[in-house]
């Protein structure tokens, strides 16, 4: 089952509340509660961390190993203001489950609020290692950079008053309250839209049209003469079956682009790399290089002794030679099962449509 996306409570700066957005972990393990779990994230959601956390404590007192359950732990901890223990727990989620993302882009987000952010930096990387394709993580890491390069060009400010980076660090430090100063522009401007003063300006505007039935009587007989066009629409028909060759043609790329994605997915539940590899272009963006890119893929699926890919809700658009697929993703592999959201971004390829992007979390 998916959680629903939970908050971390003390938001320390702008940075850690735009990481902890996207703090929620798809994931559940065979055989797990689902209504254990699920009592837990209403409990969250209400702000009852106390609750949550004894409700959390009893599930994993018979499985201490649950990482749904212990994922949702930490968030109860981190909610709680706990955030020593919250990142001993995620920390010890890493070591026992590294193939998760998103316990490291937590572990982030706590160690952003405490201004450590050389370790942030570390857990987001280690975020990435593990799904290249997670956007959140790289969004977070940009934030993290933003305050590194911060913290550099004040140190450099302080060393050389005369240095020029005055204006970096400006920018940089504008970033954030720029971001609430829109969000209290956008609350303010509700205010003004009720207006009523342009309403009476246009009813004098309606008694206008009064001089109309004058010209009334000259058009009479113009319809007379009218009936002769008459014949000039019946020949509009003629370009209509062009859309709609395209239309068929469009139909068609949507289902090469479909089976393309099925293609793919079966491959990856199969094992088989070889037509794994050949779903990606040669250009593919893994965030390495290609040869590296392959092989820690074959390592990861190969290693395992069963893999299940399924799709639904498949979504295309096509646009010329490029396309883009979304679809929820279930993938399940030895005891894990992970619903996730997925786009890939394919081009055409000769005959073939092959994926150039893939993006989960989305």
């Amino acid at each position: 089952m998916q959680t629903e996306v939970l908050h971390i409570g003390t938001r320390l700066t702008a940075l850690a509340a735009r990481c902890i957005a996207a703090a929620a972990l798809s994931l559940t393990v065979l055989g797990a509660q689902a209504d254990d779990v699920s009592d837990v994230q209403k409990l969250l959601a209400a702000g009852k961390n106390a609750e949550a956390l004894q409700k959390a404590d009893q599930f994993l007192a018979a499985k201490p190993r649950d990482p749904m359950m212990r994922f949702l732990r930490g968030i109860s901890l981190s909610q709680a203001g706990r955030a020593p223990e919250a990142i001993t727990a995620f920390t010890k989620l890493t070591e026992d489950y590294p193939e998760l993302p998103e316990p490291f882009n937590n572990l982030a987000v706590l160690y952003a609020q405490q201004g450590q952010y050389d370790k942030a930096r570390n857990a987001l990387e280690m975020a990435i290692r593990t799904n290249p394709s997670y956007a959140t993580a790289y969004e977070n890491l940009g934030d993290v950079y933003a305050k590194l390069a911060s913290q550099a060009y004040s140190k450099a400010l302080q060393i050389d008053t005369r240095s020029a980076v005055a204006p970096k660090l400006a920018m940089i430090r504008d970033l954030f309250p720029k971001e609430r100063n829109q969000i209290a522009v956008a609350a303010a401007t509700p205010a003004p839209a009720p207006a009523p003063a342009p309403a009476p300006a246009a009813k004098p505007a309606s008694p206008a049209p009064t001089p109309a039935p004058a010209p009334a009587p000259t058009p009479a007989p113009a319809p007379a003469a009218k009936p002769a066009p008459a014949p000039a629409p019946a020949t509009a028909p003629a370009p209509a079956p062009a859309p709609a060759k395209q239309e068929s043609e469009d139909s068609a790329a949507e289902r090469d682009v479909a089976a393309a994605v099925r293609a793919w997915a079966e491959a990856w539940s199969r094992k088989d790399m070889g037509d794994y590899f050949a779903a990606y272009a040669k250009d593919f963006d893994g965030g390495k290089t290609r040869k590296a890119w392959e092989q820690e893929r074959r390592d990861r699926i190969t290693g395992k002794r069963s893999i299940s890919v399924k799709i639904s809700g498949l979504k295309v658009s096509v646009n010329g030679n490029k396309a883009t697929a979304q679809f929820r993703q279930e993938y399940k592999a030895d005891n894990l099962s992970v619903s996730s959201g997925k786009r890939l971004d394919l081009v055409r390829n000769g005959g073939n449509w092959v994926i150039v992007k893939e993006s989960t979390g989305s």
